[in-house]
């Protein structure tokens, strides 16, 4: 039975461009961290860049999603990265796999905690004293109104996401200070979010009798009204954190 593709059209699974990846991987390479824990790292993609950048680096990978980490296993092993990298599925509640010199987690801090700083805390947990942690992680760059939070999300709050200057006070609290703060561009957005549904929107075009057309076009239209109603309100900070020496 034809059913649709999925993420086919992905590089990255959130806003994120081939030049900004090119930049974060060259500022996260330059303390040459020898080991790399990505949590959420669904098909590993800056993982496996970060990795081919550093010859003497090994990588962990952790995500719940099957399908996105033998993505990730694929692509290690067509580029000659598999014996340096391991992709676990496992939740990443507790995780032993630490501490790290450089900790990825992008877009995926509610698998270390319900609240931003308790994630906060289990990052600077998992990163060793030298290291370097990369958050992606959500703000408001507005506060929505009552009227487009209902539209966004099931039970979407506005305490879901802080504003950009709360949420760097944070990992400060945290015992971190921000080496670099940048936020994804509405281009950025626009091209995830186009690609996150491309597959799925041909695939309906060309299959509109077939029977899981009514649930995934459900889905899908679902999907295309919540980020058309978040498009310029939610944001998302590259945070490139720096652990705090113990006195």
């Amino acid at each position: 039975m034809t059913t649709p593709p999925r993420h086919t059209r992905l590089t990255f699974h959130g806003p994120l461009s081939e030049t900004r990846a090119d930049a974060l991987v060259q500022r996260l390479v330059r303390h040459a961290p020898t080991t790399v824990l990505d949590i959420g790292c669904g098909w590993g993609e800056l993982l496996l860049r970060i990795l081919a950048a550093t010859p003497k680096a090994t990588g962990t990978g952790i995500d719940i999603n099957a399908d996105d980490l033998a993505r990730g296993r694929k692509a290690a092993a067509e580029r000659g990265l598999a014996p340096r990298v391991r992709f676990l599925e496992e939740s990443a509640t507790g995780t032993p796999h630490g501490p790290a010199d450089l900790v990825l987690c992008v877009g995926a801090s509610q698998a270390l905690g319900s609240q931003l700083p308790q994630a906060l805390g289990e990052l600077r947990r998992l990163v060793s004293d030298e290291g370097r942690v990369l958050l992606g992680e959500g703000f408001w760059q507005r506060p929505p109104t009552p009227a487009e939070l209902p539209r966004m999300w099931p039970d979407a709050k506005a305490t879901d996401h802080p504003d950009l200057a709360t949420l760097v006070g944070l990992a400060v609290d945290a015992g971190f200070r921000p080496e670099w703060t940048e936020t994804a561009s509405l281009d950025e957005w626009e091209e995830f979010e186009s690609a996150y549904l491309a597959d799925t929107e041909v695939w309906l075009a060309r299959h509109p009798g077939h029977p899981l057309a009514a649930e995934t076009r459900e889905r899908a239209d679902r999907h295309r009204a919540a980020w058309l109603t978040y498009r310029g309100v939610l944001g998302l900070a590259y945070l490139t954190l720096v652990p705090v020496a113990a006195r």
